[in-house]
């Protein structure tokens, strides 16, 4: 459903963003509590002596902090609900400048922590009991050592942290504020405007006419904007490597790898292994044209359905409750607080205009999670909200069963989290069913999520690693060069049966997650995790269940490789990936026999 303001959405399907402040004026006063507390952490520079300065240096950075992530979460949080709200663009700027002013401040810690001998620290934590809280961060600091620079440089880079942070700022006002789709026409033979909620509708339609409509007129834009676009993703690939550069790392992929200890073997397994199963990929999209019939395949048939006459509508509620049911392998504690949340408003269900595209989840310690959606009454929205509350719930469970200190978590995990929901959610569907035609289309929903989680995160990630590399070898990058790269790499997972449109190589330049370097490879490795967990745990393996469930509550209080390990998966090995691969060879076999029948 559309909505055309947010006043006709129910409130029960909005947030309530009063669980962090009751009014605009009590954010304020947080506001004025954060930058009095600006200088009274500048006073700790130089005066860190002894144990108690240090312990009070701590817990007093620590009490600001959450403070100040509260204020910048509560502007945050209104601006996605509206992009065009000048005044939650007003709330975020000042929290963003408030921020700069405290990381300015705090700044020095980082140096003088490493210019202390080692020895002398774990002195002051025998010394000071208290310091035992801070203790596995102190120390996992040193890691850190021959990438911190000296005080006085690491002060003006806290104090460019907005203008390096222009980039993607600039691209998230383009995408979700400045771009505008235009008019396409639907199903009924309607003039409609297009949205992104709209088009992954339409892209989906039977009518080949109105996917190729809906797909030229998305890609307009980004085409007319193909130079600026590039722009913006060259300045943050080129801050991304020079930033490297001064911390000394051997690479930008080495930096982002860093901070969860992943060996760059990993990410480069990953990419490898995918690509020697690329042929289940090319047998995939050959049946695709086959059995649509196309002499020619083009990018807006890749998501038409290959199974007709299947009801693909469901309700907010009632996908609440499938997803309910669904999630019983992970207990009652799970299933009982997942209903906790949408009672109490942790939602934001409704696409309206100017509200920030897609969906995540938002875990602010000390309130609850908050999960942002464009919900669209579909299949593709109840493995969304499935996806989502998969994270809220890995939020919730860090929050509760760790301090403040150890409870976020790596996004090495979080998609851990998410994606068993999704499997399980898949595999309670085709288990429920007994229609033929829905079983055809769930399992070719099931290799869509295989392709679009695993293999075209791959796909991206090689992508980031080759731009980048051409970024520290000194060559150029514009529109053209990400053009190049683009589809070479999309050809290739794609196969020979795809007749490209001028716009699939500018694929790159909708894409949010590359001002993120580095990210996407986790939604690929987590999916691969995931698969094997969810197997074991539909298995009814109760040591599998009591892991999964510790590895949820376990927020960062590990490195992500060893988190998994303990839920029973190896990534340092190629086999978690070679696994998933093998099943997604016998998802599309299984489906080419169905299509026959």
């Amino acid at each position: 459903m559309q909505y055309q303001s947010r006043k006709d959405v129910p409130i029960a399907e909005t947030w309530d963003l009063t669980d962090i402040f009751k009014t605009d004026a009590v954010w304020e006063q947080a506001c004025k509590e954060v930058e009095e507390s600006v200088g009274k952490l500048k006073a700790f520079d130089g005066a860190i002596t002894d144990a108690t300065s240090l312990y009070n240096y701590l817990f007093t950075s620590e009490e600001v902090g959450t403070t100040f992530k509260k204020v910048y979460v509560y502007a945050m949080l209104h601006l996605d609900l509206d992009t065009r709200d000048s005044k939650a663009q007003v709330l975020l700027d000042r929290a963003k400048q408030i921020g700069v002013k405290l990381s300015a401040a705090t700044s020095f810690f980082m140096p003088f922590l490493l210019s202390l001998d080692e020895n002398t620290l774990k002195k002051y934590i025998a010394e000071k009991k208290e310091l035992s809280y801070f203790e596995e961060d102190l120390l996992e600091s040193f890691r850190y050592k021959a990438h911190v620079l000296s005080k006085e440089k690491e002060e003006v880079l806290s104090e460019l942290g907005e203008a390096l942070s222009v980039p993607s700022t600039t691209f998230g006002m383009i995408n979700n504020a400045d771009i505008q789709f235009g008019e396409v026409t639907n199903e009924q033979g309607e003039k409609v405007q297009l949205t992104r909620g709209m088009y992954s509708k339409l892209i989906e339609s039977p009518d080949r006419n109105v996917r190729k409509e809906a797909y030229k007129a998305y890609y307009k834009p980004y085409l007319e904007s193909k130079n600026t676009i590039a722009s913006t993703l060259a300045a943050a690939i080129k801050n991304n490597v020079t930033l490297s550069r001064m911390r000394q790392y051997p690479s930008a992929l080495q930096k982002a790898l860093f901070p969860d200890k992943v060996p760059q073997d990993v990410y480069d397994n990953l990419i490898e292994t995918t690509r020697e199963h690329l042929s289940s990929m090319n047998h995939y999209q050959r049946l695709r044209k086959e059995t649509l019939g196309l002499d020619e395949l083009r990018a807006y048939d890749l998501n038409a359905p290959l199974v007709k006459d299947v009801k693909n509508e469901i309700s907010y509620d009632e996908a609440f409750d499938t997803m309910l049911k669904s999630l019983e392998p992970l207990g009652e504690d799970y299933i009982s607080t997942l209903k906790q949340f949408k009672e109490k408003r942790y939602f934001d269900v409704r696409e309206t205009p100017g509200k920030r595209s897609g969906a995540y989840n938002l875990g602010l310690y000390g309130v609850h999670p908050f999960i942002l959606l464009n919900h669209q009454d579909d299949l593709d929205s109840l493995f969304t909200l499935v996806h989502e509350c998969g994270h809220a719930m890995h939020s919730h469970y860090s929050s509760t069963h760790q301090p403040q200190i150890t409870a976020g978590y790596s996004i090495f995990v979080a998609e851990v989290a998410s994606t068993v929901n999704e499997i399980l959610l898949i595999r309670y569907l085709l288990n429920v069913t007994t229609d033929e035609q829905m079983k055809k289309h769930l399992i070719n929903h099931f290799i869509d999520s295989f392709k679009g989680t695993l293999f075209t995160q791959v796909m991206f990630a090689e992508f980031e690693k080759t731009v980048h590399a051409k970024a520290e070898n000194g060559e150029p990058l514009n529109a053209d060069a990400f053009n190049e790269v683009y589809e070479k790499i999309f050809r290739d997972f794609n196969g020979e049966d795809l007749v490209f449109d001028d716009e699939v190589k500018f694929g790159w330049s909708r894409i949010p997650h590359f001002y993120r370097p580095f990210y996407v490879y986790k939604y690929a490795t987590g999916y691969a995790a995931a698969i094997q967990i969810a197997d074991k745990l539909l298995a009814g393996d109760a040591e599998t269940k009591s892991a999964y469930l510790q590895f949820l509550q376990s927020g960062s209080s590990d490195y992500p490789l060893e988190l998994l390990k303990k839920a029973g998966v190896d990534l340092t090995t190629p086999e978690p990936i070679k696994h998933a691969l093998r099943i997604f060879d016998d998802l599309v076999t299984e489906f080419e026999v169905l299509l026959k029948k």
